[in-house]
């Protein structure tokens, strides 16, 4: 396999903080590699260093030459002054270029260099280049770019970056969470056109059903070490596990031999030299093997809620919202009942957003109401993230909300003790807020919102940021949350995982309550539409048979079948003379567009009375045959 990307001995820190140190792995031609870590351990800061953004301790990056590298950044930074289409087509890239001059000269309308340009799209094989740009930009729902991007939302921009990325067709595409702000269905197609693409993929993702379905290749990062998969994230999980009990096992074995070797030691001094030395030297390697240490520590979410849950716990009734034509929710009414266990899902901008916030009375509805009961105790993890102040430190934001916090098992820790027991080591507590990485601040953002032992969770994107370890315990405490629990999420994995019943988010406002978890929905969802399709398809065969069978080839159709015939003939002569001015005879830009909008009604025009000319040909030959 060629080597794309090799990384030797990379170091990284931070102050005293070391990221990763002597870190040393590569990335071979057509393979999908996925690097997994706790969150701190410093992947996107290697993402930045491969991508040369940043610069290493010590140790080496070496791409293969002459390939083109893509970078999504997980916060990109985009030019706010440029528009959408200035963004997409601001890369140096040979084929963007010759599209942007094919589109300038569309809009200049001068003939002569609309040709030029058109010849040059030919020659450079553009033409392909432009479909997968629409193509891209659609299936990312990217549709006004003419917009500033300054006006763009974090997830908007992170979409057009993302486009962006994939337009340029690199070799080498390396992507830092390249799920997060996309819809279910962005995610779904984004999952088929990686896995189809010939592009060499380094990434990092939480996304596990991602993982599953793109990536050949699993890059661990453990405790300072790499660890390589070749698999799936099944296989690294399965493979892992084994990895885990082997060293368990071989540390136990070398205490064990350890204990004798020290006692040999310590009887026979003299023969630290000679013939001994190996086994002295032997001593010291078993040493070093015993002393190693498996991270067992891990959070545990067992922060109490505050009361019972009474017979009312959250009543919508008639819930209506709109924002100018846009329908967000319309006449939602659901009765929450104890222990339920409710995912949201739906498109970016559908309102899933807006009914949490209507829920928790930051936004009003424009009609309808939204009633907690007296004994809930409400906990809003809001999309948005972590508000601090600037130069505000870890502890500081524990201590506004309480110096002391009660767990579920009756314990009583101080905010100190609160973060240790959240993986936030002493040497940590006083890091400015701003220092930690994203999965950090979302962490410790979710100790702000169960501090307060809440009994209905609300969790708007919970799963942003946060590593796939502290995803599989946040999953096992809702999965045993003794409350009620309301999420927003468009991770897959995370909803099958926490969610009993789905609020769809359907056309038009309409919520539908689906009595199971997302795997089952979109299942079933498959297996309705294609239900419908088989259908609507025997319907139409049978109406096309009766219609057959009832229908002889009478004076009526035969003179419908000349006119027709006619027709078609005339609108064939109509398309040729447009196809010939638009051949060169025509220079007027005016001109040309209204052939061109006159050039697609003919053409539909011709396809519906040829459609009908076939069957009345069917009808007639039909006709005959029975009269002979």
């Amino acid at each position: 396999m060629i080597t794309y990307l090799q990384v030797e001995n990379l170091t990284k820190s931070f102050g005293d903080i070391v990221l990763f140190e002597s870190i040393t792995f590569s990335v071979g031609k057509d393979q999908k590699t996925a690097i997994i870590a706790k969150n701190g351990a410093g992947k996107s800061t290697m993402l930045d260093i491969i991508a040369r953004n940043q610069s290493a301790d010590s140790g080496s990056v070496v791409f293969k030459n002459d390939l083109k590298i893509g970078y999504l950044r997980q916060d990109p930074v985009l030019n706010d002054n440029l528009t959408v289409r200035q963004q997409i087509f601001s890369s140096e890239n040979k084929l963007s270029k010759v599209l942007q001059n094919y589109e300038a000269a569309l809009a200049n309308g001068d003939h002569n260099i609309i040709e030029k340009a058109q010849a040059e799209m030919d020659a450079a094989g553009a033409w392909k280049y432009e479909s997968d740009m629409k193509q891209i930009l659609g299936k990312l729902r990217i549709n006004d770019l003419d917009i500033s991007i300054g006006k763009l939302s974090g997830g908007q921009k992170k979409r057009i970056a993302l486009a962006e990325s994939l337009i340029e067709q690199p070799d080498f595409l390396i992507l830092d969470e390249p799920t997060n702000h996309l819809d279910t269905d962005m995610t779904e197609w984004l999952e088929n056109y990686l896995k189809t693409t010939r592009t060499t993929l380094l990434m990092v993702t939480h996304d596990r059903y991602f993982l599953d379905n793109v990536c050949d290749n699993i890059i661990e990062i453990d405790n300072n070490k790499i660890y390589t998969y070749s698999g799936n994230y099944s296989y690294y999980l399965s493979k892992r596990e084994e990895r885990m009990a082997n060293l368990a096992a071989n540390i136990d074995k070398a205490a064990n031999l350890l204990r004798k070797e020290s006692e040999w030691i310590s009887r026979m001094p003299k023969a630290r030299g000679g013939k001994a030395k190996y086994r002295i030297d032997s001593f010291y390697k078993l040493k070093e093997v015993a002393s190693q240490k498996i991270e067992t520590k891990k959070i545990d979410f067992a922060v109490g809620t505050a009361n019972r849950l009474g017979n009312k716990i959250l009543e919508i009734k008639n819930l209506c919202k709109r924002y100018g034509d846009k329908v967000l929710i319309d006449n939602f009414t659901y009765s929450f009942k104890r222990n339920d266990k409710i995912g949201i899902c739906g498109h970016n901008g559908c309102g899933k957003s807006t009914l949490l916030d209507i829920i928790t009375g930051s936004t009003s509805p424009d009609s309808g109401t939204a009633e907690f009961g007296e004994t809930v105790v409400p906990g809003y993890y809001r999309q948005r993230g972590i508000e601090y102040k600037e130069n505000q430190r870890v502890i500081d934001i524990i201590k506004d909300i309480a110096e002391v916090v009660v767990l579920g098992d009756g314990r009583k820790l101080s905010a100190s003790q609160f973060l240790e027991y959240f993986l936030f080591p002493p040497k940590m507590h006083y890091t400015l807020v701003e220092k930690l990485s994203g999965g950090e601040k979302r962490r410790l953002y979710l100790m702000t919102v169960l501090i307060k032992n809440p009994n209905f969770l609300i969790l708007d994107e919970p799963t942003n940021d946060l590593d796939i370890i502290t995803l599989n315990v946040l999953e096992d405490y809702l999965s045993c949350f003794a409350g009620c629990l309301l999420v927003v999420s468009h991770d897959r994995y995370f909803l099958d995982k926490v969610a009993d019943t789905m609020f769809v988010f359907e056309e038009n406002g309409k919520i539908r309550n689906f009595p199971g978890n997302y795997t089952v929905y979109i299942t079933q969802k498959e297996d309705e539409e294609k239900e419908k399709s088989n259908v609507e398809s025997e319907a139409s065969t049978h109406t096309y048979q009766r219609e057959r069978r009832k229908k002889n080839f009478t004076f009526k159709l035969a003179q419908e079948y000349e006119t027709i015939s006619a027709e078609i003939d005339k609108l064939n002569a109509e398309k040729q003379e447009i196809e010939r001015k638009l051949s060169g005879e025509t220079t007027d830009i005016d001109e040309i567009n209204k052939l061109s909008m006159r050039m697609e009604t003919v053409t539909a025009l011709l396809d519906e009375k040829e459609t009908r000319w076939l069957e009345l040909e069917e009808i007639k030959s039909s006709d005959a045959i029975c009269q002979s």
